[in-house]
């Protein structure tokens, strides 16, 4: 009976590491990112949870013969927020499956 005494325990501590994980990916989810470039003219700032809330250009990169300039600096700073968001899950969830091998 031994043996059943070690699996109640470890089903605990799963259901309390199973816990910890959801709080850990909400408080993510409810962080925001900010992603720049051009020197902060162009500001993208994106949830936890991977979804643009704000973007802000500084009107002086806004340059109708130079579009394609633009362009490039809001995909730069959306790629920029999404790699932080990318960043901050590691460094939160690796906690969780270290060793495991698991995707999160």
């Amino acid at each position: 009976m031994r043996g059943m005494g070690n699996m109640q325990s470890m089903m605990k501590k799963m259901q309390k590491m199973q816990k910890e994980m959801l709080q850990a990916q909400e408080e993510l989810n409810a962080r925001q990112f900010e992603g720049t470039a051009g020197g902060g003219m162009v500001k993208v700032i994106v949830s936890g949870e991977r979804k643009v809330l704000e973007v802000n250009i500084d009107p002086s990169v806004v340059d109708p013969e130079d579009v394609e300039m633009l362009q490039d600096l809001i995909t730069v700073a959306t790629n920029d927020a999404l790699n932080k968001v990318d960043e901050a899950t590691a460094a939160t969830m690796g906690k969780f499956t270290q060793g495991l091998n698991l995707p999160f």
